[in-house]
């Protein structure tokens, strides 16, 4: 009976143990972290329905060995230099000595342009249901921590999904490579790791951790085992920074702290946390979780994050609540929820911000989006003051969505803007599930996703799951939600038509202006109280609602702003005024207030040499979001010209939604400088621009025609000659770019016709970032005029290396000085030469190139080429060559010239006049900058 139930035992223990994946392996250290040497056995079941002739492995480590991986590709993407100029050894990779199933080599490669995916190629087909043996010897160099916030820091590892591991298999093979979207397909697995590391350092892991065992006195062996895990967190630490809190179902490790909070302060938010968890999802099911500031910055509290420590406006222990709630929740819905991240990420996201959202409403009702600044006075006036913390989430979501940028929630995370993936899209998904609370009741909402939790906990799933779920639940028609809502970049705008009283009734109609068919709510507003509310069923183009009247003096749909539309403002319609919604003035910009027809007024500065420091204030209607009408007046008082100058404009861009014309934009310009000491000029414009961008946003390529006629007056007088005081031009331009950090490719051709001259122009650029960082610019420009009535002046011709900016597109800081320093900025426009010939300007045609490479880092070798000729002469060649320290490129760089036609300039009399500049003092260009990799 005992050797009966020995041998009952054994079986089950050994199915058991075969009953999912498992990986065992033995790590070695080096002694500064940096290296692994892993030997590791993979065992593989077949849980598909049918046999599997090949086996995938994740190897997403090696994604950072390769410059042409999709990791890379997509760092180009977004302009992240800090990768493509990293040495081979801060990026590491991995490096297979051996693979082999069953002890027989196997056939196995990395997948063609995925350097982070292997395919093994089974010599006989595993059966459904069987199991394998994989095993793999590999050395590990472990890639630099600043690439993501995981990997080697310092003599210190922090890793995440480091181990090469089997691929999930679905109904299919889920396979994607690294692109540094926190988006890593995990699954429950077995695990049993042997780690040897220099006896100096401390673990912290998901792992259990047994008793370890020293040798030679410099090193430490560790076992490390789990069963059931979702994620393989390893931290190896010189310091102990980290500290254990118990709750009720959970051990909490975490290195998350907050100076200013007491510990015992901190294990009480802790303990709240995971009580507010279990109270929406059901009881912890894991024994313990590791919680780190690294887990955070890979998705922090964006805004939070940018205050520095010492500020802090918020209540106390806010911050540190906020920031660990967060972590925590993100961190339990990937190890509850297994999904397909790559594609549902977007559903893990929306959860998220809503349990954020709900856990602020019990907890923190009052806070402020600015805190504690809301009632300093000054700042208390703005209406940012008046929104609380939860508004954020609607505010961040519409900056996308008003420059026509907004994706489908329900996008695969590679598809969307880093914007849409970090910030709008989550929001939208939050906001989401606020919208169904209100229309189908909270309660739903939350029964809903407690039933979904317990019935999918651990399992592979998928949102139409839930969705079927929350339908059973209630009698209303929720299709729109994932049809229209989730699933469409189609806006959000309704619109109150009319309002007519009937009898005892008001007959409100209310207009669907983007047909994207969704429910409404209708208030009745007394002295901005909500007198009733009211949901419509969703419609797609316009409904007619009766409601009895009950005195209201303003009907308005969507008044609480559950519904995040792109145009808030014409929700409103007030009952016996002359003006449907007052006009509200505000001194410095401010966030929209959708209540008022808003007018704001800052101070604004500008520079040239002759009107010195311009001076005054700016009134313009756009607020912190732009809006599609805009327009602005900015009189200035010029300090040295002591002369009123500055400008006024007005615009309006129609954007196109799912089409390649992605906006067309009109507007009329008008402005006054000074462009000599006591003389100015006065620009006036019309335009229409036309932009093309294709309907895969990630896409950098752009397409722009632009045509507009310009008309400049210039003051003269007999002291300085005006070649050309007065003059009307019309110009089509078009424009074709696709940027990127290691690719960069612009091109324009360009058409001017005036009543003295007509004439075309091309410009061709190119820039290539090589895998050893040597980098090459590229430039052709070419000019012909096709008639030139105008050769008595040099005015309108080409220039060599400085344009004379008739048309006043350049911000030149002295436009007219032909000495000092202001002469020498430098604007690569038409011959894009550096160095200052003798003759300077062609009145037939130019061809010019402009060539430079990289010699060290920042320090580049340029050299221009180039043919022009005037009319009544031969045509003429000229170069040109130097240094070009790029400090930023494009905003701030200087040319150093060595050797040109006129000889060696770099020992030539007055060299520091030869140097050229480019300064860009414009915020807005320089805001580009910095957001160039977020859109």
């Amino acid at each position: 009976m005992n050797q009966k139930y020995f041998y009952f035992s054994f079986f089950l223990i050994s199915f058991l143990s075969f009953s999912q994946n498992r990986i065992t392996a033995d790590i070695l250290t080096s002694d500064d972290l940096k290296t692994l040497s892993i030997t590791q056995t993979i065992r593989f079941k077949n849980t598909s329905d049918q046999a599997l002739e090949s086996i995938y492995l994740y190897n997403w480590l090696n994604a950072f060995s390769d410059k042409e991986s999709p990791l890379a590709k997509r760092y180009a993407e977004e302009y992240v230099r800090r990768f493509h100029f990293a040495s081979d050894y801060e990026r590491g990779g991995t490096t297979i000595h051996s693979l082999s199933t069953e002890f027989t080599d196997s056939n196995w490669n990395l997948v063609q342009g995925h350097p982070d995916l292997i395919q093994v190629k089974l010599d006989k087909a595993l059966p459904q249901g069987q199991s394998l043996d994989i095993h793999l010897n590999y050395t590990l160099v472990v890639p630099d921590q600043k690439f993501t916030g995981f990997g080697w820091n310092n003599r210190e590892l922090n890793l995440k999904q480091w181990l090469i591991s089997p691929a999930v298999y679905n109904e299919g093979w889920i396979l994607y490579s690294h692109k540094d979207l926190n988006d890593y397909p995990l699954q429950r697995m077995d695990y049993d790791l042997f780690l040897e590391f220099p006896n100096t350092y401390i673990i912290k892991s998901s792992f259990e951790q047994s008793n370890s065992e020293s040798h030679l006195t410099t090193y430490r062996k560790v076992e490390l085992r789990g069963e059931n895990l979702a994620g393989t967190t390893l931290y190896v630490k010189q310091v102990n920074d980290f500290e254990s809190v118990q709750t009720d179902h959970v051990t909490l490790i975490t290195n998350l702290k907050d100076s200013e909070l007491r510990p015992e302060i901190e294990a009480l938010i802790l303990d709240r946390i995971v009580y507010f968890l279990e109270g929406r999802f059901g009881d912890f099911e894991f024994k313990s979780m590791v919680i780190t500031e690294e887990d955070y910055n890979t998705s922090p509290v964006y805004g939070l994050n940018q205050l520095p420590s010492f500020i802090r406006p918020f209540p106390d222990g806010f911050q540190y609540d906020i920031k660990v709630l967060k972590t925590i929740t993100d961190q339990y819905l990937r190890r509850s929820l297994l999904t397909d991240t790559r594609e549902n990420q977007w559903f893990l996201d929306a959860i998220l911000v809503k349990v954020m959202m709900d856990y602020v409403e019990t907890y923190y009702p009052d806070v402020n989006l600015l805190g504690s600044f809301s009632n300093f006075i000054g700042v208390r006036w703005f209406h940012a003051a008046d929104l609380k913390f939860n508004d954020r989430y609607n505010f961040i979501h519409q900056t996308t969505i008003r420059q026509n940028l907004g994706q489908p929630v329900d996008f695969p995370q590679d598809s969307l803007l880093k914007f849409n993936q970090k910030l709008s899209n989550p929001y939208k998904g939050g906001l989401g599930f606020k919208y169904l609370e209100d229309y189908l009741g909270k309660d739903i909402i939350n029964q809903s996703l407690k039933i979904y939790f317990n019935k999918h906990r651990s399992k592979r799933s998928k949102p139409d799951d839930y969705f079927k779920i929350l339908a059973s639940l209630t009698d209303k028609d929720i299709s729109w939600f994932y049809t229209n809502y989730l699933g469409s970049s189609k806006d959000i705008d309704f619109k109150i038509k009319k309002v007519k009283k009937i009898s005892d009734s008001l007959e409100i109609k209310i207009i669907n202006k983007t047909r994207n068919a969704m429910p409404i709510a209708v208030y009745q507003l007394k002295e901005d109280n909500i007198l009733s509310k009211q949901w419509v069923n969703a419609f797609k183009r316009d409904t007619t609602v009766y409601l009895k009247d009950l005195g209201s003096d303003q009907i308005a749909v969507n008044y609480e702003q559950v519904i995040p539309e792109i145009n808030p403002r014409n929700n409103y319609k007030s009952r016996g005024k002359i003006l449907n919604k007052p006009f509200q003035f505000r001194l410095l910009e401010d966030i929209e207030d959708p209540k008022y027809n808003q007018l704001f007024i800052t101070p604004e500065f500008t520079y040239n040499l002759y009107d010195g420091l311009a001076l005054g204030p700016k009134l313009y209607n756009t607020s912190l979001l732009p809006k599609q009408l805009s327009f602005k007046i900015n009189p200035k008082y010029g300090l040295t010209s002591n002369a009123l100058v500055g400008g006024a404009s007005i615009d309006y861009t129609h954007f196109l939604k799912e089409e390649d014309l992605f906006q067309v934009r009109y507007g009329l310009t008008g402005s006054r400088f000074s462009y000599n000491v006591d003389l100015f000029y006065r620009r006036y414009s019309g335009y229409i621009g036309m932009t093309y961008r294709p309907q895969d946003l990630r896409d950098n390529a752009r397409h722009n025609l632009f045509v507009r006629t310009v008309n400049v007056d210039q003051d003269i007088n007999e002291f300085v000659e005006t070649e050309e005081p007065n003059y009307n031009i019309f110009n089509i331009r078009y424009n074709f770019s696709n940027k990127n950090l290691d690719r960069f490719f612009t091109t324009s051709i360009d058409y001017q016709i005036s009543q003295k001259f007509s004439k075309v122009s091309s410009t061709f650029s190119f820039r290539k970032l090589f895998n050893n960082n040597r980098q090459i610019n590229a430039r052709f420009y070419g000019g012909l005029f096709l008639y030139n009535d105008a050769k008595d002046s040099d005015f309108f011709s080409f220039a060599l290396d400085r344009p004379t900016d008739y048309l006043f597109d350049y911000n030149y800081y002295g436009r007219s000085e032909e000495s000092g320093l202001f002469s020498q900025q430098f604007i690569m426009a038409e011959g894009g030469f550096k160095s200052q010939f003798d003759q300077r300007f062609a009145d037939s045609w130019i061809a010019s190139t402009n060539v430079s490479t990289t010699i060290w880092n920042w320090i580049f070798a340029y050299g221009d080429a180039g043919f022009f000729k005037n009319s009544g002469a031969n045509p003429q060649f000229v170069y040109d060559s130097g240094i070009r320290l790029s400090f930023v490129e494009d905003y701030f760089e200087l040319y150093l010239p060595v050797y040109s036609s006129k000889g060696w300039e770099i020992g030539q009399d007055n060299y520091d006049q030869r140097v050229r500049f480019i300064v860009s003092l414009d915020l807005s260009t320089i805001f580009k900058l910095f957001t160039r990799k977020w859109y």
